[in-house]
């Protein structure tokens, strides 16, 4: 990662940590540019299909609060899903009006692939760290973002 100049090790903790999450979005977004090349998927479709993967049942209305994006938009994509074979929809025996999202085999298999990418870019980031060090990054950042 090339840092901007502001980022010193005598300075580290002046800096926000909204700029350490822009750095590294920023160079995860390098990495699947360079990376991702997928004709069945896009990659703003990569993070649902791997959220689905790792969700032991989650529902349509869960993935729109959770990438804050349209209904319409949600039901497309898991159209294009359900039509790849990569998950199925059924109703909520209790709430009807609710979709059960669950991934296939099809599916899991195709998040596996996606999740190794993923996996690479962290590799790659945290080559120059010890197991414990990406151990603590991992809880740390676990404590920001845990209600």
């Amino acid at each position: 990662m090339t840092l901007p100049n502001q980022f010193k090790k005598d300075n580290i903790e002046n800096i926000f940590i909204y700029h350490y999450i822009e750095e590294m979005i920023a160079s995860y977004g390098k990495y699947i540019d360079e990376a991702f090349d997928d004709e069945d998927i896009t990659k703003a479709e990569l993070p649902f299909l791997i959220r689905i993967h790792y969700s032991d049942r989650t529902t349509q209305k869960e993935l729109v609060e959770l990438f804050k994006v349209s209904e319409g938009y949600t039901a497309k994509l898991l159209r294009r899903f359900e039509d790849k074979g990569y998950i199925t929809r059924r109703e909520d025996p209790s709430n009807r009006r609710k979709k059960i999202v669950e991934i296939t085999d099809k599916g899991a298999e195709k998040a596996d692939d996606l999740i190794g990418l993923v996996n690479g870019w962290e590799m790659n980031v945290t080559s120059n760290m010890t197991c414990e060090e990406v151990r603590l990054l991992k809880s740390l950042l676990f404590k920001v973002v845990e209600p």
